[in-house]
């Protein structure tokens, strides 16, 4: 397998021209992964492509029925190492090799065990140049979530929170509508809709009444909304139910008989060693319905919970500049903290404006100091 340390800047050209392509499918392609594909004949493009949604043609199928003929001898970017196995579509590597592409640009390995290099290995083998890791990181970048699936057997799980200068989601009596402007609600959507699955509290239902759905102006795929509802209070005339999209219901509690609701709403009960939710089981549960990005979207008790457990890749903190002062509601409910070296670490990862509010993204740290 060929892997390029030194990048050239024609084939990273033509490969940020497939990443942007790839973002295309940013909210419809899951759960497979987002990728795009441009063919190159002579210095011109003669077709391209990105993976639109689950069971639709990959993007190098869309490229090579854009270009016809002139793929024959032609250059193929792809953001995702080729698929070499039959799904719910053909083998991309198959018809690559039928349609007479003479060279191919991958961005990163495709970590699903069942390509993880075999693609490449396949093309190799039938006399196709091949050259990977161009913009590597950059193609990672587009599928962390499903990386993780793949390669750890868990989703990435995003929590959100929107908050005051002084760390308050909510007044002391409860009102938060809106601690943040309207571009950071806006922003929200966007990660709404890149999440394969959303999960929120009982609290936050009863309180908020909340949708819990991606409104955006682009293609997309209704992420799963996922209750806990550890002592069953749900009601079916939530707003949740209002809106399209699939519904999944935790409780710890054994539900009352008639605790019941649509045909596309499942409910099952999973208790922790705790009696409540068992929050291990339930992303074992989402990565086995081949979820791939989760937003946790909820109270501080909830949001804690996640954070306790060491369950948390990124935090997203909207952080208006008002202040609520210390009767108002705090953003984490984390027991067994007690001293400075107890504290849950994080690092900053990116900081940005939106509106008259802060964007602040924070990563996991392995900082032990």
């Amino acid at each position: 397998m060929t892997h390029s340390p030194i990048e050239n800047d024609r084939d990273k050209r033509y490969m940020r021209q497939a990443l942007a392509l790839a973002e295309k499918g940013m909210y419809s392609s899951k759960p497979n992964p987002r990728v795009g594909c441009v063919i190159v004949k002579d210095d011109v493009v003669v077709g391209e492509g990105w993976h639109l949604q689950a069971g639709g043609p990959h993007a190098e199928i869309v490229a090579l029925g854009q270009a016809g003929a002139a793929s024959r001898g032609a250059e193929l970017y792809v953001s995702l190492e080729p698929c070499n196995h039959t799904g719910r579509t053909g083998p991309c590597v198959v018809a690559l090799l039928d349609a007479g592409i003479k060279r191919v640009v991958v961005g990163a390995i495709d970590p699903n065990p069942k390509v993880a290099g075999k693609g490449i290995q396949s093309l190799q083998q039938s006399g196709v140049e091949v050259l990977s890791g161009v913009c590597e990181s950059e193609a990672r970048t587009l599928n962390p979530g499903f990386e993780l699936r793949m390669l750890k057997g868990r989703p990435l799980v995003r929590v959100k929170v929107a908050a005051t200068m002084d760390g308050r989601t909510a007044a002391m009596d409860g009102s938060s509508k809106w601690i943040t402007s309207e571009e950071a609600r806006r922003d929200v959507h966007h990660y709404r809709a890149q999440s394969c699955a959303l999960i929120t509290g009982i609290g936050t239902v009863i309180e908020d009444d909340p949708r819990l759905n991606a409104r955006v102006d682009a293609p997309v795929k209704q992420p799963l909304r996922v209750v806990l509802d550890g002592n069953a209070r749900l009601e079916p005339n939530a707003q949740l139910f209002s809106v399209d999209g699939p519904v999944l219901i935790v409780t710890s509690a054994q539900p009352a008989a008639d605790y019941s609701f649509d045909e596309r709403t499942e409910c099952i009960q999973m208790t922790g060693n705790d009696g409540r939710v068992d929050l291990d089981r339930l992303l074992i549960l989402l990565a086995e319905k081949k979820v791939n990005e989760v937003m946790v979207e909820a109270g501080a008790g909830v949001a804690g919970a996640f954070i306790a457990k060491d369950m948390v890749d990124e935090i997203i903190v909207y952080s208006s500049p008002d202040i609520l002062g210390s009767s108002g509601r705090g953003m984490f409910v984390i027991r067994g903290i007690r001293n400075i070296d107890n504290r849950v670490r994080f690092e900053i990862k990116n900081i940005s404006r939106l509106g008259r509010d802060l964007k602040v993204i924070y990563g996991r740290s392995d900082a032990t100091d």
